[in-house]
């Protein structure tokens, strides 16, 4: 029964597969069916002391740190996706190429923007953006990967 795929499969993830189908690759199909290109989404930041790189022990200067941008691309790349996905899916993180072009000191505001670029089976890839009054602080780009939240946590180890 080797390469058997089904309820008499050998392996026991070819049996967990076959118990998902086909349902559950018909949902995620369906899921990117909502997501185009152009969806977008912003969030915003005040920056205090705890967004700083001495905070998060990614520098010596106390302004806006490399990993607090990253994760503010990654929230607005989450929201766009708010209310698109099937109940049980997700998104997970998949790459992140990001330019930190200038410094922000604590106290000023960033707004982050994340756009859809295209969308290829369940990888979706956002253009970035963060920005504070005085222009361009941070451009890239963002691929998270639509998940099944119980099928992700089983590889995890839950």
């Amino acid at each position: 029964r080797h390469g058997t795929i089904g309820p008499d499969a050998a392996s026991p993830r070819a049996q967990r597969a076959w118990r998902g189908w086909p349902s559950r690759r018909l949902r995620s199909y369906r899921a990117t069916m909502r997501l185009e290109p152009g969806l977008r989404a912003e969030v915003e930041l005040d920056v205090a002391d705890a967004d700083t790189a001495v905070a998060l022990r990614s520098g010596s200067v106390p302004v806006l740190a490399t990993p607090r941008v990253v994760a503010l691309c990654e929230e607005a790349a989450v929201k766009v996706l708010d209310g698109r996905l099937d109940a049980g899916e997700t998104t997970v993180g998949m790459q992140v190429q990001l330019d930190h072009l200038a410094p922000t000191a604590v106290g000023h505001r960033v707004a982050a923007e994340a756009t859809i670029e295209r969308v290829t089976g369940r990888r979706i890839t956002f253009t970035v953006s963060v920005n504070d009054e005085r222009g361009l602080i941070a451009v890239g780009r963002v691929t998270r990967v639509i998940v099944d939240i119980e099928r992700f946590l089983d590889k995890a180890g839950r």
